[in-house]
């Protein structure tokens, strides 16, 4: 049986001393090598040790108290490596009495540890950042005890709050100064564009500037008084929400509200303040441990409900510290948006106040992206840990156009960015002179370019933009952003402003295309293991029929006896087609058995985002108005790549001469038949690869707005006949892509990236 060690120290007293030593102005190397000093002899232990992060990957040994200190600054180990590495990676402390035994050991001869056997590591932690790990070692083989445990861990939250204000920092320090190094992060693109400015949190770092309490009485008092406040902000926030919500969503809020009535919860914040914590570090204390069990639950409703305590303990530290911005909190003129997640009703609260956005979390379809596209705001997502880096005014560049954000740039760096958007804003005025000219190719042949929508804000762009018309307007957006059903009359309202912002321009309406990574509020979701080819699109319009004859008797009273495009998504089978044109056409004979107008004229089409429908009987390209080749999916299922997987997205090449053969066939049947043809996605907003659409006969696109003026200035230099001979060649030659090829036919004044 192995036995337990027991340490009679008081953790005030030891956390009081801790304050007094970090608050002199020795320098920061004198500091740390005192720190482990003391907290070894108030555990009465021989050895403490502080590892902190050099980078990402790699922990170094920056003080000690019984190791050899030759070995500060010189042992080093990877997250991972070793018994304090395996700290570092869980986030878990590690008691054991004999080290050397446990999986994974390293032995560093060079630390003089092998007479300690006995380990007890903590991670250094702050809200989900790892900065390092405090360890005591024994010669003595036997546990550490809890209330060592405990202590080390009150201790370990001290140590961090101090290393992340910087008490670290100095000549002769391990670290230089924390968030002022540069940072660049790898991210994936869901808007493109080019942005530079500030940092403007969503939810800003609660700095504590003192985590040592000088009175735990009045700590407790302060921590009751502000979950009173608390308690009260949620009971406001479900009385003002109740009405109008469903079932599911009033037990997702009473749940919250029963979270933060947790005792538990409370006990342990209360805990933490005996121990000699002030209140809003045991509330930051009790979060990285919330954050730290969030990140190893494997259960979907448990990571939801310690979800729930890590945005409780966000609220609850705002209103300890008075730190955060409001609502009517005035933005900045440079400000991007850092923030881990946001839902698309608050990025339309930044919308037209931010230059750019960054996020942790996000899909390429999650409300927050079409928001961003529709806005024409650069996006970046899946920037992981820089809210933990990030700090409120730091300088930031957001490069959505190669997926990179660099935080606190050097010079070198900066100088590059701003003449990339130096290049970028010159090119946008040539682009202007074109506004009024149609985009017709040195051989004649005019191109029919469109944006994609999805909001009434984003008309605007239609006539600034120069384009025609809105070949893809998303009609999920309206029921994305409502808690319930939107109401027929509603829709027509909407569908009504829609057309007559166009001014007379075409607009091709998409039926409700939800599913996969776009679902709405008021929808179960359902668990699927692929649901980019699950239950979504035109599939749930054919089990739910009732929605889509809603929305489409919504459409033709919108029109109000104006034309009238729309157009199905995702279908793969011919059937679903005709299905969904005749609950279409059944709509139409009913709203006339009943005197409503209807419109002057309708077309009905399709997006073909499926291989399969390109193979379709000759039945269906002769009855079908129009075929709208949908990019952004079509790429993923032609390419078995998902497109929310960045490891295997960056595969995709619609330049490569398998893909543009298959484009080549869609727009071959669809002449055949007689049937306008059109590709609608971001594609269609590269100029090389629109022009090689367009050369294989496909003679109308849909992109976003900005892409317009690029897209025109490159059509209009080039002889679509010598881009087919080109594309010709390729296949001939037996050429995989024909990217390099291509690149002949950039236009002598187009600077930016092909």
């Amino acid at each position: 049986m192995i036995e337990t060690r027991t340490s009679p120290v008081d953790s005030r007293s030891l956390l009081g001393r801790l304050r007094d030593l970090l608050a002199e102005s020795e320098g920061a190397q004198t500091r740390l090598d005192r720190l482990t000093a003391e907290v070894a002899h108030s555990m009465r232990t021989e050895v403490c040790s502080i590892y902190l992060l050099r980078d990402a990957e790699t922990l170094e040994l920056c003080a000690t108290e019984g190791l050899n200190t030759a070995a500060v600054h010189k042992t080093r180990l990877r997250i991972g490596e070793g018994v304090v590495g395996r700290v570092a990676r869980d986030c878990q402390p590690l008691n054991t009495a004999n080290a050397p035994s446990e999986r994974g050991f390293r032995f560093m001869p060079e630390t003089g540890e092998e007479v300690f056997p006995s380990f007890l590591g903590v991670p250094l932690q702050r809200l989900g950042e790892t900065l390092g790990v405090i360890a005591v070692q024994s010669r003595c083989a036997e546990a550490f005890s809890q209330n060592d445990l405990f202590l080390l861990e009150v201790v370990a939250m001290v140590v961090s709050e101090m290393a992340e204000l910087g008490a670290f920092v100095g000549e002769g320090a391990a670290l230089a100064p924390p968030h002022t190094r540069p940072a660049e992060f790898r991210c994936m693109i869901a808007q493109e564009g080019l942005a530079s400015g500030r940092v403007m949190l969503h939810e800003p770092r609660v700095v504590v500037a003192n985590p040592v309490a000088d009175d735990t009485a009045a700590e407790q008092a302060r921590l009751m008084a502000a979950l009173d406040t608390m308690r009260g902000h949620v009971d406001d926030m479900l009385s003002a929400t109740q009405h109008g919500l469903s079932e599911d969503q009033r037990d997702v809020l009473e749940a919250y509200r029963m979270f933060a009535n947790s005792r538990g919860w409370v006990r342990r914040m209360e805990n933490n303040i005996d121990s000699g914590l002030t209140a809003a570090a045991s509330v930051e204390k009790e979060q990285s441990e919330a954050r730290a069990r969030m990140a190893r639950a494997q259960d979907t409703y448990l990571r939801e409900r310690l979800h729930d305590l890590d945005d409780l303990s966000n609220r609850l530290l705002r209103i300890l510290t008075g730190q955060g911005h409001g609502k009517d909190t005035e933005i900045p003129a440079d400000s991007i948006l850092v923030a881990r997640n946001v839902g698309p009703g608050e990025l339309l609260d930044y919308a037209g106040a931010i230059k750019g956005a960054v996020l942790e979390e996000g899909s390429l379809g999650s409300h927050a992206a079409i928001i961003a596209r529709a806005h024409a705001i650069p996006l970046l997502i899946r920037a992981k840990n820089i809210t933990a880096e990030a700090l409120n005014g730091d300088p930031v560049l957001v490069d959505a156009q190669n997926g990179r954000v660099h935080l606190r740039p050097t010079e070198a760096v900066s100088t590059i960015f701003k003449n990339r958007v130096a290049v970028r804003d010159d090119a946008q005025l040539r682009y202007q002179r074109l506004h009024d000219l149609p985009a017709t190719t040195r051989d004649g042949v005019t191109i029919t370019l469109n944006i994609n929508a999805g909001l009434m804000d984003s008309l605007p762009n239609l006539k600034l933009s120069g384009a025609e018309g809105v070949g893809l307007f998303r009609t999920e957006l309206h029921f994305m952003s409502s808690s319930r059903v939107p109401r027929r009359a509603d829709l027509a309202a909407h569908y009504d402003r829609v057309i007559s912002a166009a001014d007379g321009r075409r607009v091709a309406f998409r039926t409700l295309d939800i599913g996969s990574d776009k679902m709405l509020p008021y929808l179960k979701r359902t668990d699927e293991p692929n649901p980019a080819m699950g239950w979504r699109a035109i599939r749930i319009a054919m089990d739910r029929p009732g929605v889509l004859r809603m929305q489409l008797q919504a459409m033709l009273r919108g029109a109000r006896g104006r034309p009238l495009t729309v157009m199905f998504p995702l279908v793969a089978e011919m059937s679903e087609f005709f299905t969904a044109r005749d609950t279409l056409m059944s709509v139409i004979d009913n709203e006339r058995r009943r005197s409503r107008s209807t419109p002057s004229n309708i077309d009905i089409g399709v997006m073909l985002e499926t291989p399969s429908l390109a193979f379709a009987p000759d039945r269906f390209f002769r009855d079908v108005d129009f075929v709208s080749i949908g990019g952004n999916d079509l790429k993923q299922f032609f390419f078995a790549a998902d497109r929310e997987n960045e490891r295997v997205r960056r595969r995709y090449d619609v330049l490569s001469t398998s893909y543009l053969t298959f484009i080549d066939h869609v727009a071959r049947r669809c002449a055949k038949a007689g049937t306008p043809v059109s590709y609608c996605g971001e594609d269609a907003g590269r100029p090389l690869v629109a022009t090689c659409f367009a050369a294989l006969g496909v003679h109308s696109l849909s992109m976003r707005s900005t892409a317009i003026g690029r897209v025109k200035h490159f059509l209009r230099s080039v002889d679509l006949s010598q881009v087919s001979r080109t594309i010709i060649a390729a296949r001939h030659d037996g050429d995989e892509t024909v990217a390099e090829a291509m690149k002949q036919f950039i236009p002598t004044d187009d600077h930016e990236e092909p």
